[in-house]
């Protein structure tokens, strides 16, 4: 350490370059070149890389509470620089991205340990020696040194002055005699240093000529400026820095919450120093060459960089006098200083005290021959520090032989003599320890262990316990923290050096406390860095310590370093599950950000806190939501630039976002029930949805003349996350479009949205200036505000926001505009956190995955269903069903009304009706009756037509299926409804009946109607429109009806008129059909009775007639048709096949009804309702498997029952039509109901279908059996064999008929046997060749019959072989031959027949007879 004492002329000279004398020369004191001295024991000793401090003599060391403000300056002027490189750790599954340096920290310990006051225990920092400075243009300059020496005399040796401190009394002082080239005379000022030297001695004086040129401002931009790395101006000399910093920090103050420690520095600027350097003991990093010197003057001798960020004004140039050989002029001028006063002066003095030692203590030889006497023996043992007396304010005289000792030590060390160093801060240490002077030897201790450590060769390790032992004496014993904080600043260093981390962290963390938070947050910061540089990375350690030095740094008011401090603990915080401790690193993050006027980011932290699902309790998060929504208040207004910010709440689920195209339906009125449609309310089936797109796309067909137009689009009235959004949808303009937007709120506190409002841009059509949703363009569009829209916690709540067109364009709606507040009741802040923002609703589209370039790569295609185009206006139709049931018995007729209104502006036309269940309902035939013309007169009426008629007679009438719709499959499913010039206009309502039928399988029915329309402007982009109705029918069981046909086995009893006539009837064929009707219906309370009314047929071939009897043996009662509960009763009936006569030439397609009622009404069943139901019988399940043809009336045509395999050899068919029939059964019933104590009349019709002789019918159809899994064939199949008829089938080719008397009486007693003549009829059944066998000779084997009947035999030719044409009839004539009177079956003729080319091996039995008796008399 070096003093200067400067003359007025002196000081004068170097202000010229805006410089002190100090300040020049600082520069330029660290020495290129080696020095050299001898020690004691006159061996040579190297000094490299010298740096003399060179400081005022009148610099005064700072006060606690200046210390203080000033190392809080600089810490906080210090940041790390904007794009220096990231120095990335990996540590298993971390990356962290941490600061390479800590320049804060350097420059605070640089600082620290510079300001360290020079104390009586130590003489590291006390001057060894006083620059006197006189120029060369005062008058007698050897009065002027003379006036100095004594100035510095007095200072050191007056006792009046307790600073500056001097090391030894005999102070070395060394005359410089200043010259300004630039205005001085040269000759005069080489005198007075000719004169000098003769005074002092060559030794001790120099001559130092600067300023050689007058400071031209040209050359003054090329010169370098050394000084500007080691001079800056702090806050104190810089009043207009000073002020901004203050208003700073009272700007901090008033916004953050947590400002209780120092002051924070100035907001911008960066300032480095180079890390400690300990094998250099002259550097700036060792207290003991210049850390006497005050921050507070502006002699420092601390290297700085001036940053750019605090120079707020042009910076003073320094130097502009000085060349570059001024320069070398200063540089030369310190060596000589150094290398012939100054070393050579501590070498004396090393000597002087050496000897002063040797003497006083009385030793024979000198301290360094005695070293293995003093320390190699055994060691005294220490006493701890508890058992130790507070002799902390012992001091010593300055004469003590202990102090001595130190000042030999503190000057061999200074020289870089450390093991002569090492050696006296040992002895010492003893002597301090013994005479318990603990301030003493804590410092011998500390400096003994830094020495130790900067031995060359490391003879002895470095001792860390003398380090401890320093800092608790400091802390514990004399409670000075300054000292016990550059104890562990220096141990901590010299531990990392050695890689000891772990050590280094703990003794960091212990000298934290609370008297300093600076202190303490830096050394946290350290240790946290100490834990992730170990071998093995402790990163939660670090995470942890970061976030006790952010807290620190916060409360010291470093908001820059606490904000960095917890951004780096988050990164191993993050994504962890850590949800507590990262809301907490998040929330102070925001808090932080906002006090430093960083909106953006404070926003984000706050953001993140508030959209993950939180685990704080409810008061927490409220308190980060009025937190966040004040933040962003205040950057809405700091920004002020009008567009709205993106709020994170509440969660907005775009991709269930709903948008539906469509008016609001009137609700049900009375008995009127309004078609459901589509709304919001229905959730979304696939299923349904493709079933009605395909009865969507049956009736464009329909309405397109049977083909579907290549711009067909299904109509989408309702778009979701499942539909087909890959188009533009189509909107009509002034009709609303909702959307319905889906918000969650994650919090466990209620969030308040007032002025919700969906956001959207607009194209006019034609023009393409984007328009934004604004009041002034509600003649555009009208938006929908809502104005209190309340989420409670954690609920899941939907939106439903409206826009209602004006204008045809495209609209595409962009989010939803709200006002956001915490929705607390009562709270009195509620205007003021309350915010206006935006969320915007991005949807992403399906996945891409059809071609191959899109299965291999990740690419989603669009979502329109936001971005509508508004159409012109289109016609919209409502429907209204009047007095539709929603119960039905099975088969049950009802009729219902039904209204269409046109609510539009616009007329529509081509109405019709597509539906899944075609046999449900008919609108009726275009011929039939329609009166009763309203609702109101049709309550108590029928729904069939009736007529009076005797039972007696039946009623038979030919019917087309044409008249009633039925010509193809699809012209079933969808009906024309006929309008009034085939338009209905605008604001017209259209009413016509509607008769229902109720399903034959019991159970809730879904049953689908989809209404379909068009405009009268074809132009239109809208093609058509549609409206959905489901209905849903409950059916209960009513009558279960079996019908079974059987061959007539008899002719009729009459003669006939002649024998054509005969067997004309003959070849027609008849059959009996007997009719089993039962009522099943379970519900005995409500159903009292079921009336069989009538029975029809329905066939193209065959007609029903009553049974004729005589009245004496009927054996059917039709007048007892009444049944009650599980009541069954049967119905015998013949059918014959319709007469030709009543067949003309276009009756092919035409069906024969015949009606035998058993009352005294007749149904007439050929008309509405009752023939329509029953051409539209069957359809259900076709319609449902979607098996439509396209032309003729397939439905009409019957399912063989035979699967058709194989190849066809003609005689299947053949064999096929003999049992077949075609003949439909109609029964009609009433039933007697009780409801609310009022009896009603229900009717309804039953349908059955004979298909085969002898196979039974039933109404209601039997279920499905569900088809097997069929296993993969890897083979083709084997062709299916041949089919051949069934032995079932061929048995139905001929039918036989025998003939006889039903008595006969024979004399036997006359005449012993007894022949009777009888007739065998054979009919051809079926159109081709038979070949036909009779055998008379069997007889019946079975003992029940011998035992009944008696035995007969047949005369005459017993077998005969026949060959009948197609349907011819043909007569045996038999005798049969009896022995006695008796009861015989002459049924015992057995015939085989088969088709005539086919071989004998389908020779089959034919069906045997029913049993034919006669009886024989004797008389």
């Amino acid at each position: 350490m070096v003093a200067v004492l400067c003359s007025e002329d002196a000081e004068r000279v170097t202000r010229k370059n805006n410089l002190s004398f100090p300040e020049l020369l600082r520069p330029f004191c660290r020495l290129t070149s080696e020095g050299h001295l001898r020690d004691p024991n006159n061996q040579v000793v190297v000094v490299k890389g010298l740096r003399i401090s060179v400081t005022g003599i009148n610099t005064r060391p700072p006060q606690s509470p200046e210390l203080h403000r000033l190392l809080s300056q600089a810490v906080s002027v210090c940041q790390p620089p904007e794009g220096s490189p990231a120095n990335v750790i990996t540590a298993g599954d971390y990356d962290l991205n941490i600061s390479a340096t800590t320049p804060w920290f350097e420059t605070y310990r640089e600082n620290f340990l510079q300001s360290m006051p020079a104390s009586e225990h130590e003489f590291l920092n006390h001057y060894l020696a006083c620059m006197l400075v006189v120029s060369s243009r005062e008058a007698v300059p050897t009065e002027q040194f003379l006036k100095l020496s004594q100035e510095q005399h007095r200072i050191q040796h007056s006792g009046e002055y307790t600073h500056p401190k001097w090391f030894i009394p005999n102070t070395l002082k060394y005359y410089v005699l200043l010259h300004d080239i630039s205005e001085g005379d040269e000759q005069r000022a080489d005198s007075v240093y000719e004169d000098m030297k003769q005074r002092y001695g060559t030794q001790g004086c120099y001559l130092l000529k600067i300023n050689s040129r007058s400071g031209s401002t040209g050359a003054d931009e090329q010169m370098p400026d050394p000084w500007s790395q080691y001079l800056h101006k702090t806050s104190i000399h810089n009043p207009e820095l000073y002020e901004e910093y203050a208003v700073s920090n009272a700007v901090e103050n008033n916004i953050g919450a947590e400002e209780d420690g120092l002051d924070p520095s100035i907001r911008d600027g960066v300032s480095e120093t180079p890390p400690l350097q300990l094998d250099h003991p002259t550097d700036a990093g060792y207290p003991g060459n210049d850390a006497s010197q005050s921050v507070n003057n502006v002699d420092e001798t601390r290297p700085q960089k001036q940053a750019s960020g605090t120079s707020h004004t042009s910076p003073t140039p320094r130097g502009t006098c000085l060349t570059l050989n001024d320069h070398d002029h200063i540089r030369q001028f310190i060596q000589e200083f150094t290398f012939r006063g100054f070393l050579p002066h501590i070498e004396k003095n090393i000597r002087q005290l050496n000897d002063q030692l040797v003497s006083r203590k009385g030793l024979s030889r000198s301290l360094f021959s005695a070293t293995k006497k003093l320390f190699g023996g055994g060691k005294v043992p220490e006493k701890s520090i508890a058992e130790l007396k507070n002799t902390a304010g012992l001091l010593y005289p300055s004469e003590a032989p202990e102090l001595q000792i130190r000042k030999m030590a503190d000057l061999c060390f200074l020289v870089q003599h450390y093991e002569l160093a090492y050696n006296c801060y040992h002895t010492a240490k003893k002597d301090f320890l013994s005479d318990q002077a603990m301030l003493y030897a804590a410092g011998a201790l500390e400096m003994a262990a830094v020495a130790a450590f900067l031995q060359s060769g490391a003879p002895r390790p470095y001792p860390a316990h003398y380090m401890d032992t320093a800092i608790q004496t400091y802390r514990d014993v004399c409670k000075n923290m300054l000292l016990a904080e550059r104890c562990c600043l220096l141990s901590a260093e010299i531990l990392k050096s050695q890689v000891k981390f772990s050590d280094a962290a703990t003794l960091l963390i212990k000298m934290t406390s609370e008297d300093s938070d600076l202190r303490s947050a830096l050394l946290l910061e350290q240790a946290a860095h100490c834990f992730i540089n170990m071998r093995s990375p402790m990163v939660r350690k670090f995470a942890f310590h970061m976030i006790l030095a952010g807290h620190r740094f916060s409360k010291a008011g470093q908001k820059r370093h606490a904000l960095r401090c917890y951004s780096q603990a988050l990164q191993v915080y993050k994504g962890k599950g850590w949800t507590l401790a990262e809301d907490h690193i998040n929330f102070t993050i925001g808090r932080q950000s906002f006090t430093l006027r960083q909106p953006e980011n404070a926003v984000a932290a706050f953001r993140h806190i508030l959209i993950n699902d939180s685990k704080q309790s409810a008061g927490q998060q409220a308190a980060f939501l009025r937190e966040y929504l004040y933040v962003y208040k205040s950057m809405s207004q700091l920004s002020g630039d009008g567009s709205l910010p993106q709020l994170p709440l509440p969660c907005l689920h775009s991709s269930q976002t709903r948008v539906f195209f469509g008016h609001e339906r009137r609700l049900a009125e009375g008995e009127k029930q309004a078609a459901t449609h589509v709304s919001l309310e229905q959730e979304f089936d696939r299923d349904l949805s493709q079933l009605w797109r395909e009865l969507e796309e049956r009736v464009v067909s329909v309405a397109n003349r049977g083909t579907v137009p290549i711009t067909f689009q299904p109509s989408q009235c309702c778009l979701n996350s499942q539909t087909d959004n890959l188009r533009y949808p189509l909107a009509v303009v002034e009709e609303p479009i909702i959307v319905e937007v889906v918000f969650r709120n994650p919090l466990k506190v209620p969030l308040a949205l007032s002025a919700l409002s969906l956001l959207w841009k607009f194209t006019l059509k034609g023009f393409s200036d984007p328009q934004g949703g604004t009041t002034a363009l509600k003649d555009i569009i009208d938006t929908q505000v809502i104005p209190e829209f309340t989420i409670s916690p954690e609920e899941t709540k939907v939106a439903r926001l409206k826009l209602l067109p004006h204008k045809t364009g495209e609209l595409h709606v962009l989010g939803v505009v709200y006002n956001l507040g915490t929705g607390e009741v009562g709270n009195s802040e509620g205007d003021l956190v309350c915010v206006r923002g935006q969320q915007n609703l991005e949807i992403q589209g399906p996945r891409l995955n059809m071609t191959k370039e899109e299965k291999t790569s990740v690419g989603y295609g669009p979502d329109r269903r936001l971005d509508p185009i508004i159409t012109p206006p289109m016609p919209l139709l409502e429907v209204f069903f009047i007095n539709f049931p929603t119960g039905l018995l099975s088969g049950e007729i009802r009729k219902a009304w039904v209204e269409f209104v046109n609510v539009s502006a616009v007329p529509l036309t081509g109405l019709r009706v597509g539906s899944t269940h075609p046999e449900f309902f008919t609108f009726g035939s275009a011929t039939s009756d329609l009166t009763p013309v309203t609702p109101t007169a049709a309550e108590h009426c029928s729904a069939y037509k009736t007529v009076a008629m005797p039972p007696s007679v039946a009623t038979v009438s030919l019917v087309s299926p044409a008249v009633f719709g039925v010509t193809s499959s699809d012209q079933l499913v969808v009906t024309e409804i006929p309008l009034s010039r085939g338009v209905l206009g605008p604001g017209e309502a259209l009413q016509i009946p509607l008769w229902l039928r109720g399903p034959d399988q019991e159970g809730v029915h879904e049953i689908n109607f989809l209404f379909y329309y068009e405009s009268t402007e074809k132009t239109a982009k809208l093609s058509h429109r549609v409206l959905r109705h489901t209905a849903f029918i409950c059916t209960s069981r009513s009558l279960s009806v079996r019908a079974t046909a059987s061959r007539s086995n008899t002719l009729h009893g009459r003669e006939r008129e002649t024998e054509e006539q005969q067997e004309a009837e003959e070849k027609n064929g008849s059959m009996l059909v007997f009719v089993d009707v039962e009522n099943i219906n379970t519900s005995e309370a409500s159903v009292r009775e079921f009336h069989i009314v009538q029975v029809s047929s329905s066939s193209r071939q065959w007609r029903l007639h009553k049974t004729n009897h005589n009245s004496e043996n009927k054996i059917t009662n039709y007048k007892h048709s009444k049944l009650a509960s599980r009541e069954r009763g049967k119905l015998c009936f013949k059918a014959t096949r319709c007469r030709t006569e009543e067949a003309t030439s276009d009756a092919a397609e035409k069906y024969t009804f015949a009606d035998l009622n058993l009352g005294n009404e007749q149904i007439v069943s050929s008309t509405t309702p009752c023939a329509d139901f029953f051409f539209r019988r069957g359809l259900h399940s076709e319609a449902r498997r979607g098996g439509m043809s396209a032309g003729g009336a397939s439905q009409m045509q019957r399912k063989s029952l035979t699967p058709q395999s194989g190849t066809d050899d003609g005689g299947t068919s053949i064999v096929k039509k003999c049992s077949e029939v075609e003949l439909d059964i109609i029964v009609l019933w009433k039933a007697y109901v009780v409801e609310d104590n009022k009896q009603l009349i229900l009717e309804g019709q039953l349908h059955v279908a004979l298909q085969t002789i002898g196979k039974e019918s039933c109404s209601l159809s039997q279920k499905e059996e569900t088809q097997e899994m069929v296993l993969l064939k890897f083979k083709p199949d084997v062709p299916p064999p041949v089919s051949k008829p069934s032995l079932e089938q061929l048995s139905h080719l001929i039918k036989t008929c025998l003939h006889y008397p039903e008595s006969y009486d024979h004399p036997f007693p006359q005449k012993s046997l007894c022949t009777v003549p009888v007739t065998l009829t054979l009919s051809n059944c079926s159109l081709a060749q038979v070949d036909v066998i009779v055998d008379l000779r069997h007889k019946t084997t079975s003992p029940e019959s011998l035992e009944v009947h008696g035995s007969f035999s047949w005369l005459g030719q017993t077998q005969y072989k026949l060959q009948l044409q197609g349907q011819e009839v043909y007569r045996l004539f038999l005798k049969a031959c009896f022995f006695q009177a008796g009861v015989y079956n002459l049924g015992t003729p057995r015939v085989f027949a088969k088709l005539a080319q086919t071989s004998a091996m389908c020779e089959t039995s034919q069906q045997s007879a029913m049993p034919a008796l006669i009886i024989i008399n004797s008389i």
